[in-house]
């Protein structure tokens, strides 16, 4: 009997651990991802620089990239100054908008990336996707998955706590995801794939009933295990779905409606999870969320990042425009305006103010 079995898009090392950071040549060779040390590294002009300064004289191969932002045209113009440089791999050493810059110029130039995250505040460090603002206000690009993922927690320490919450708000948004993909499924049945969505929902699990705090390397241990994870799952699925339903349509209606006042990602995405918990009468869920999302210090109401409840009515009735196509507990119910306000002042007594 023959055996049936697929291969799954993932990275070949992943390095999770306090000082990964200065065993980052070692890895590269040891997995024979760059064994001659010819690396093109990107980097920001902050935090990059300084990090380059403390891991430079152990890649003496390696040319370095500063990259000024998280444009299309920044990760047009990188993968130009890359061609013709003979690396073995490309590696984006920073947050969101470098390792998204070194994803796209990498797949450009045909190259594999190694992300070297800084900080955790999304899913999109071990992701198949590119967000880069453009023209048109922010793109996804589909990207290969990174060939090596390497967070060292004692670097993931000194960033801003700000990127830890953001990070624990997006990965908690799993499980109000994937309830958005079983919604699908049982009204119109879309089709589910089972592993990727095991795999965010647990994600987001481990983090949300994880009882440390973002002070605690154990914590921040399954904090990244989970949004390296998200990451896997949505190569699996082949897009977005496992990690991104009313969750992700609200924070992206935050975004195009109020662009120069929005809140970070995580911050909006675990808002909007919470809230469509509630939406989908999984009240206690709801609850049990904004508890947890409130002991870390992220937000559960609009009015904690600025925003008055007319406005968020407004993002909520918006947010299906956001991802045409998705069906989620928003597409689902229709909801009006006033409607919006009927419920969202019942969610509001529920989890309490």
């Amino acid at each position: 009997m023959p055996v049936l079995t697929r291969l799954i898009p993932s990275p070949v090392v992943v390095d999770i651990r306090p000082g990964a950071l200065d065993d980052l040549a070692c890895v590269l060779a040891d997995e024979r991802i760059s064994q001659s040390g010819r690396l093109a590294i990107a980097v920001s002009g902050g935090s990059g620089a300084r990090l380059r300064e403390r891991i430079a004289p152990s890649l003496p191969g390696a040319t370095w990239f500063e990259v000024g932002g998280g444009t299309i045209d920044d990760a047009v113009r990188l993968a130009g100054d890359m061609r013709g440089g003979h690396y073995d791999a490309v590696v984006g050493l920073g947050g969101g908008k470098i390792i998204d810059c070194a994803k796209f110029a990498a797949a450009r130039v045909g190259l594999p990336l190694v992300a070297v995250a800084t900080n955790l505040a999304h899913d999109g460090l071990c992701s198949p996707v590119a967000t880069l603002d453009n023209d048109a206000g922010r793109g996804s690009y589909g990207v290969p998955n990174p060939i090596a993922v390497v967070i060292d927690l004692n670097v993931v320490r000194e960033a801003p706590v700000r990127y830890v919450r953001s990070g624990i708000g997006d990965v908690i948004s799993n499980v109000s995801a994937v309830a958005d993909w079983e919604l699908s499924h049982r009204v119109n049945g879309e089709k589910i794939d089972g592993l990727a969505a095991a795999m965010a929902r647990q994600a987001g699990e481990a983090v949300l009933r994880h009882p440390g705090g973002v002070g605690d390397d154990g914590f921040l241990q399954v904090l990244a295990e989970a949004l390296v994870l998200t990451g896997i799952a949505m190569s699996v699925s082949g897009d977005s779905r496992p990690s991104s339903g009313a969750c992700h349509e609200i924070n992206h209606a935050f975004d195009l409606l109020y662009p120069r006042r929005a809140a970070a990602h995580g911050e909006q995405c675990g808002l909007g999870a919470a809230f469509a918990m509630y939406l989908r009468g999984a009240h206690e869920e709801s609850a049990a969320m904004a508890e947890v999302l409130r002991r870390h210090g992220l937000p559960v109401l609009p009015e904690e990042i600025g925003f008055t409840v007319d406005e968020f009515v407004r993002v909520v009735e918006f947010a299906p425009e956001t991802r045409p196509g998705r069906f989620t507990i928003l597409e689902h119910l229709d909801l009006k305006t006033e409607q919006i306000k009927d419920v969202y002042a019942d969610y509001v007594k529920a989890i309490g103010s």
